[in-house]
Formats: C-alpha cells, sequence, structure tokens
C-alpha cells in the first residue's frame, strides 16, 4: 500500500473530489461521526472526517449544503457507485426534518433538546462490522472503544492505504477472525473478557448464518432479528438493539441502558416495577418510546443521546460514554 496524502478540502485538489447535495438540517457529521456509532472515523482536519467504509478509506467535509467526498487509491473511477455507498450509509433518502418534526410534535421534552442538535441520523452500518464492533463496548466509553477497533483492524485486517504515515486497514472478515489463536491474540490487544466473545461470536456465524445470513435479518421482523442477535457469545438485548438499529434496518429499535432508564423514569415519568433494568422493564420502556415517536424511535433516541454526549449531563462522566454503554450495568448481558 504506497503512501499518501491527506486531503483535507476540496480546494487542494478539486478534481479529487466530488459532492452531493446534503443541507446541514439533514446531516451534522461532527455530530454523527463522534457520537459513538461507529469508532472508524477521526477528524483529520478541522471540518474533515476521514474514514474507512465498504473497503475503502474516504474524508468527507460538508460545506454548505453539500457533503463533500474523497476516496483514496483507484481514483475517481467509482463516481456514481461512491455517491450510492455514501448515501446509503447516511440513509439520505430519509428525510430528517420531517422526523423532527413529528417528534417535537409529539414529545415537548424532545422539542426542548433537539434544537441545538439537528441533523443526527443513524448511520447503516455493516452488520458483521456492527456486531463486533458493539461486542466491545460493554463496560467501555467511546475513546477506548475507536482504540481497540483500530488495534483489531490493524491485527486482522486487509491493509488498505497509508496516509501521512497512517497506516488504515479494512474491518477483518470473518474468517480471519476464526483462527484457533484468534481469541489469544484478541486477549494481547487488551480485549480481556471480551475476546471470548468477539473471537465465538465470528466463529458461530462463520459456522452457522454467515456475513450473508446476518445481513438477510434487514428483511426479518425486528423481533426475529432481535432474538437471533441474542442467541451469539457476549450479545445481550442492548447490543442486539444497538446492532437492530445501526446496521439491520430497524428504526423501532430503541437500545436501553440504565442511563435511559433512569431518564424513562426521571424525565418521562415511566413506572418500571423492579429495582434494576430486568427484561421485562428493558421492553417496557423501549415499547414506551415506541409508543412516544412511533416507527423511528431510535433515531429519535440517537438525537437525545447526542445531545446528552454533548452536554455531559448525568452521569458526569458521559462525556466520553458508549452508544450502548453509559453506566456500569452491562457485564452480565453485554
Amino acid at each position: 500500500a504506497a503512501p499518501m496524502k491527506l486531503r483535507d478540502a476540496p480546494s487542494a485538489c478539486p478534481a479529487l473530489w466530488r459532492c452531493v447535495p446534503c443541507p446541514p438540517a439533514e446531516l451534522r457529521l461532527d455530530l454523527v461521526l463522534a457520537s459513538g456509532q461507529s469508532f472508524r472515523w477521526w477528524e483529520s482536519s478541522p471540518g474533515s472526517w476521514t474514514g474507512v467504509l465498504c473497503g475503502r478509506v474516504w474524508t468527507v467535509r460538508q460545506e454548505r449544503d453539500r457533503l463533500w467526498y474523497t476516496v483514496y487509491g483507484g481514483e475517481g473511477e467509482h463516481g456514481a457507485e461512491a455517491d450510492g455507498i455514501l448515501r446509503d450509509y447516511f440513509q439520505l433518502d430519509v428525510c430528517l426534518p420531517a422526523l423532527y418534526r413529528a417528534w417535537e410534535a409529539a414529545d415537548p421534552l424532545f422539542r426542548e433538546v433537539a434544537k441545538d442538535f439537528p441533523g443526527v441520523r443513524v448511520l447503516r452500518q455493516d452488520p458483521v462490522e456492527c456486531l463486533l464492533s458493539f461486542i466491545c463496548t460493554s463496560n467501555n466509553h467511546i475513546s477506548r472503544i475507536t482504540a481497540m477497533i483500530d488495534r483489531l483492524c490493524q491485527a486482522f485486517g486487509r491493509r488498505l492505504c497509508c496516509l501521512d504515515g497512517r497506516p488504515l486497514h479494512a474491518f477483518p472478515s470473518l474468517s480471519a477472525l476464526t483462527g484457533a489463536d484468534a481469541e489469544a491474540r484478541l486477549r494481547e490487544l487488551g480485549f480481556g473478557y471480551r475476546a471470548k466473545f468477539v473471537s465465538g461470536t465470528a466463529r458461530a456465524l462463520a459456522e452457522g448464518l454467515g456475513a450473508e445470513g446476518l445481513s438477510q435479518l434487514r428483511a426479518a421482523p425486528y423481533a426475529e432479528a432481535r432474538k437471533v442477535l441474542c442467541t451469539l457469545p457476549g450479545v445481550g438485548a442492548k447490543v442486539a438493539d444497538c446492532v437492530c438499529l445501526l446496521s439491520l434496518d430497524k428504526a423501532e429499535a430503541v437500545p436501553v441502558d440504565t442511563h435511559v432508564w433512569h431518564i424513562a423514569q426521571q424525565r418521562y415519568g415511566v413506572a418500571v416495577r423492579g429495582k434494576s433494568l430486568t427484561p421485562r422493564a428493558y421492553q417496557e420502556i423501549g415499547d414506551f418510546f415506541r409508543r412516544l415517536w412511533g416507527s423511528h424511535a431510535g433515531w429519535a433516541q440517537a438525537v437525545l443521546f447526542c445531545a446528552d454526549l454533548r452536554k455531559g449531563q448525568e452521569p458526569a462522566s458521559s462525556q466520553d460514554q458508549a452508544w450502548e454503554n453509559r453506566s456500569q450495568d452491562s457485564r452480565g448481558d453485554g
């Protein structure tokens, strides 16, 4: 992989950039790419984000009502195809302002928060990458998860290119993670107890559903997709809901952790029996938000989540907490 220079803006070499129309109300890159939905992007220069998507390295940036992007390697040959990949990844066919209006009408608390956080949408990720990444999120926070996923890709993924001296790798294939020594290598990389879940789930998928079957859950009903995911090592209700929402087209999936549970009780007055987040309480809270926010309830929660992350509100440490786990309650159920 030849060394390459990072491109930080279209003005530098316009021939290597393309754009798709996208007003800020539809997408705020800075809110979406840094909020713990995906762990493969970094702000490579002010306003520009570089990351790995579909086995290629991209830099994207927003200028007024355009989303500009450049792809490294094989320059310029896949214009329309690359447009399609980006539109699909950011789900640009979903009209976000219309959803915000509906949520604001249904929920005064949402209205209060959302005015400062426009353009928060849900990514549509590769299911294998999303699943294995979210297994790593239990009892963890964003900067640490990002570093773990980076080590995972360097150790097991195909090398794509070297940008300003930084080697970039594709997310590992399932077969790369099913070797006899995968678990031991993951432990060496600092994955701790998650090593057995990552290698175990990779193996279970390779021997069962396969990447193909996992993607086919996009067409299955939400409850069924969630049930299948929960049979995998290290996958509890929360991780399953994150994967459903962020990669399997289940816009109604609402990941619930103890933080969301407390918000449901304190701010929304949801009366949930019990002193802990039982499976029944989990279901009741998800159902409450689905009734309140409708078919894209998981998207609405993404907006509130992002606001919470930014404002660093209770708990104090939430500044850098992961989507799936802002609290220490998930060791048991992943």
